[in-house]
């Protein structure tokens, strides 16, 4: 039975890619694809990698989101701890606790691929307010690698530090942090934002936290590698709608 399952699945993979790839709106030939492209050509041997930190009062969901969906894509994926004792769990927002896989301080000594900040309060300021974070966040963008917020994190983690794009969203209900800042009503109601000059990834919240990872996924290795990750999560067919 399971050999008759596995070759069922591995029949269908190929279309079920294909079927996600059309309802992102997405091909081979796709700019962002092209990109994606040429920067593994030229990245190390190895998944690429992933810092996501937390903090007390960091949103859970969006957090753990984060971690699985790039762990799906086969990405060695870091969750850091600040401001918590090395091994003590971190209590989030709605009261889960994480355990973390290391501290930022061990954390930002290594170089990633893509840093992504939660939100969730007041865990997003925290995380604003920390040196190393934000020493994690400049090396990225000095770098020209990419990085990413979603929730608050956009308005009270990256736009305090300068690192805040032009393009860029939020949760709703920081919506005029941004607004002041310069970004458009337009960009401010989509789901998720890129801003491929600055390589930053915003989004609005916990429904939109998938999208967010799968974005992440998107720009570092290329539509189709998204759609690989997206087609077995069931995601909703009108995907193209909501990112």
């Amino acid at each position: 039975v399971c050999r008759a399952q596995c070759a069922v699945r591995e029949a269908c993979w190929p279309a079920m890619s294909a079927l996600l790839l059309t309802a992102f709106g997405l091909h081979a030939n796709h700019p962002r694809a092209s990109r994606a492209a040429a920067a593994t050509a030229t990245a190390t041997a190895g998944p690429p990698s992933a810092l996501v930190p937390i903090t007390e009062g960091s949103e859970e969901l969006e957090a753990t989101a984060i971690v699985n969906v790039l762990r799906r894509a086969g990405w060695s994926v870091t969750l850091a701890s600040v401001g918590v004792a090395d091994g003590a769990p971190v209590l989030c927002a709605r009261g889960q606790r994480l355990l973390a896989d290391s501290t930022i301080e061990e954390a930002k000594l290594v170089s990633f691929d893509v840093v992504a900040i939660p939100g969730g309060m007041p865990g997003a300021e925290r995380l604003g307010e920390d040196a190393s974070v934000i020493a994690c966040l400049r090396k990225q963008r000095e770098a020209g690698n990419w990085y990413g917020a979603i929730c608050a994190a956009p308005a009270v983690a990256l736009a305090p530090s300068g690192l805040l794009p032009p393009q860029a969203t939020c949760h709703p209900a920081f919506e005029s942090t941004l607004a002041e800042a310069g970004v458009s009503a337009a960009d401010l109601s989509m789901r998720v934002v890129v801003d491929d000059e600055w390589r930053c990834v915003t989004s609005r919240g916990p429904g939109t936290a998938i999208d967010f990872a799968l974005k992440l996924v998107e720009v570092v290795e290329g539509p189709e590698a998204a759609a690989a990750v997206g087609a077995p999560m069931v995601l909703p067919r009108n995907a193209a709608a909501l990112l």
